[in-house]
């Protein structure tokens, strides 16, 4: 079923992407890993314009370096030590109202503030050695990783946790969240889960990467989102 569905995709993918021409915008390049967090928790369930705001409202706060081409940056990176420090000397309030200028929560029912939830993520890693974007590779895919991090309020569908992978420079995950979910809806009438949307669109990718061998699955998910994006708003 996976295979013929992402055949499905593969098709859609041909007749409304310019797949020759898949280019990652700047917010695939963060000059340091706290910022790929931020990204990461807030960008859920909200439109990405408010999410661009709030990674530049802690920028432009702490005077800190936004984007940076290099894969890997110099050292001059914001480290995930000094981020939770720096969370640590703020209330939450403060950080939330000043700060991030956000009080977007992860759930409408009972969820937690986002920056709470930022806060609690950058402690996951920096409990498993992961200070800097060169230190995510070992992390990626780890069970241990996803597990503590699904225990943060608004994490347990693992969304977040494989947009945080895709903003820290891994190509082979994709966030499989309502813009892909309704692309794949439109290719083949069904509703999908999380990973079998996830299954479906990395299926699509290696049915499409012999014609376009600079095609990624990051790419491509960043293609399926920029259509996606246009359908909405008409």
């Amino acid at each position: 079923m996976i295979q013929s569905d992402g055949q499905a995709v593969s098709q859609f993918c041909r007749q409304t992407l310019d797949l020759a021409h898949a280019k990652l915008p700047d917010e695939y390049y963060y000059h340091s890993l706290p910022l790929c967090v931020i990204d990461a928790v807030f960008s859920i369930g909200v439109r990405y314009t408010s999410t661009q705001n709030t990674v530049k409202n802690f920028c432009d706060y702490f005077d800190m370096i936004q984007f940076s081409r290099e894969r890997f940056p110099p050292q001059d990176q914001v480290s995930i030590p000094s981020f939770v420090s720096l969370c640590n000397s703020f209330s939450l309030d403060d950080l939330t109202d000043r700060v991030y200028r956000n009080r977007q929560r992860t759930s409408t029912r009972s969820g937690i503030l986002k920056s709470e939830a930022v806060s609690m993520f950058a402690r996951v890693l920096k409990s498993h050695g992961v200070f800097y974007l060169q230190d995510v590779q070992a992390i990626v895919g780890d069970p241990r990783f996803e597990a503590d991090i699904q225990q943060i309020p608004g994490q347990a569908s693992g969304i977040s946790t494989r947009y945080f992978y895709m903003l820290a420079g891994s190509d082979e995950y994709i966030k499989p969240d309502r813009m892909i979910q309704r692309f794949i809806f439109a290719a083949t009438g069904k509703t999908m889960s999380v990973q079998d949307s996830h299954d479906v669109i990395v299926g699509a990718h290696r049915l499409l990467v012999n014609d376009y061998p600079d095609l990624t699955p990051r790419s491509l998910d960043y293609l399926i989102w920029s259509y996606q994006r246009k359908v909405r708003n008409g």
